[in-house]
């Protein structure tokens, strides 16, 4: 039956667009809104889509990206799988096997991306093709009359000003376009990824204001910061304000930028909550409070990350300290990773081989994958039992070459 799907997918055409969308806002279970529901998005590569078409009605959908992700001392491509739904009129039919094995087979014949990505909207499904959770997200949330720097919190000589749209956007991007590179996780942002990064739809604010925007500019007008929020009006039954403060992104590229702007949004009136969902899990303002514990998270999983060609990913990012060992990979979905691969690097470079010689420790795809941006400690995956330790001392040296010093995070839902 798999095989008989797979012959069948096919990338979608224009003309066929609006049937797309309708299938994927079916199955997502939200009423169709938006400006593309009738034509594609200027970020959506049709030609990367895959899906299935049956008596003229959509089915099944997939779609790739072509992102640049920031791995451990290095960008490198990344195939961003998005779109992927299958009706419920056609479950366990070894659909969406289909689509994965395709996709993968293809980026690794055509010898594209050694890397995909997604977000998972089930975290049950996508182990078994490979991806693992690779980064994380605090789902901050506090009491805002109990969020108070630190008396020693250093926050400049700069200032923050609210701005419009049209005066944010190119600093913004100048800043965000110089972290993004030293953060695992972060991809590069165009013009299209900024205009959907922007994009402000009334019917997704759940009750909430327009996105407001703001600068921290130095004395001497450069920009070195910046933060996206909302706000949301409340008010107890006693007429007490009872407002939430939601915040989407800060960023900046020193250290009294970034506590300035925290600053200025935690003096925001009428603001009881402060709720900041898809922050990195060790976001640095947790270190800029006076009470830890008035910080509270719900730390659920980011990207997912699957390793499409072991070696060519492997080679691709930075080692902190020298490695040199054998990593015997177990992937039965893919099986050219399948075997014992030879792995050597260093903080300048690195190098990966398949070999004959014994592993030293041996995983499966899902586990190395996880580790591979630097977040996941393969020795916490050995103690549940998804290492195995041949060589003594391996998975040590593994888990402090596989770390990195800056928690992997992507703030980019796709």
């Amino acid at each position: 039956m798999a095989d008989d799907v797979s012959s069948q997918l096919r990338p979608f055409t224009v003309d066929e667009w609006p049937l797309v969308s309708r299938a994927m806002s079916s199955v997502f279970a939200h009423d169709p809104s938006g400006p593309y529901q009738d034509e594609p998005s200027p970020i959506a590569e049709l030609d990367r889509s895959l899906g299935l078409v049956e008596d003229g009605r959509v089915v099944a959908t997939s779609g790739i990206y072509s992102m640049q992700l920031t791995v451990p001392g290095a960008v490198v491509p990344m195939a961003g799988v998005t779109w992927v739904t299958v009706s419920p009129t056609h479950r366990r039919r070894g659909i969406l096997t289909a689509i994965m094995r395709r996709q993968l087979t293809e980026l690794h014949e055509q010898e594209r991306e050694a890397v995909a990505g997604l977000w998972a909207a089930e975290a049950p499904i996508y182990g078994r093709f490979g991806y693992g959770v690779a980064s994380r997200r605090g789902g901050w949330t506090g009491r805002i009359e109990r969020l108070r720097l630190r008396g020693d919190v250093d926050t400049g000589s700069g200032r923050v000003r609210i701005v419009e749209q049209d005066e944010f956007r190119g600093p913004a991007a100048a800043v965000h376009e110089t972290l993004r590179r030293f953060v695992p996780g972060n991809t590069a942002r165009d013009e299209r990824w900024w205009d959907r990064a922007l994009h402000d739809d009334p019917e997704q604010r759940h009750g909430a204001t327009a996105r407001r925007f703001a600068l921290h500019t130095e004395t001497d007008g450069s920009v070195t910061g910046y933060a996206t929020y909302r706000v949301k009006e409340g008010w107890t039954d006693a007429a007490e304000p009872n407002g939430t403060l939601l915040v989407e992104d800060v960023r900046a590229t020193s250290s009294a930028a970034y506590a300035s702007l925290w600053q200025f949004l935690l003096a925001h009136d009428l603001m009881r909550t402060l709720e900041a969902p898809n922050l990195s899990s060790e976001d640095p303002l947790l270190h800029l409070l006076q009470d830890w514990r008035a910080l509270n998270a719900r730390t659920v999983d980011g990207l997912w990350v699957r390793l499409v060609d072991v070696g060519r990913a492997l080679a691709a990012r930075r080692y902190p300290t020298p490695i040199d060992l054998v990593i015997g990979v177990r992937d039965p979905f893919c099986p050219w990773n399948d075997g014992n691969w030879r792995l050597s690097g260093h903080p300048a470079g690195g190098y990966c081989g398949k070999t004959d010689r014994d592993p030293d420790l041996v995983l499966d795809i899902e586990a190395l994958s996880s580790a591979y941006l630097g977040g996941i400690s393969l020795g916490t995956l050995q103690a549940a039992g998804r290492v195995t330790e041949v060589s003594p001392g391996a998975v040590t040296m593994a888990s402090t070459a596989f770390g990195w010093p800056v928690a992997p995070w992507c703030p980019e839902e796709f």
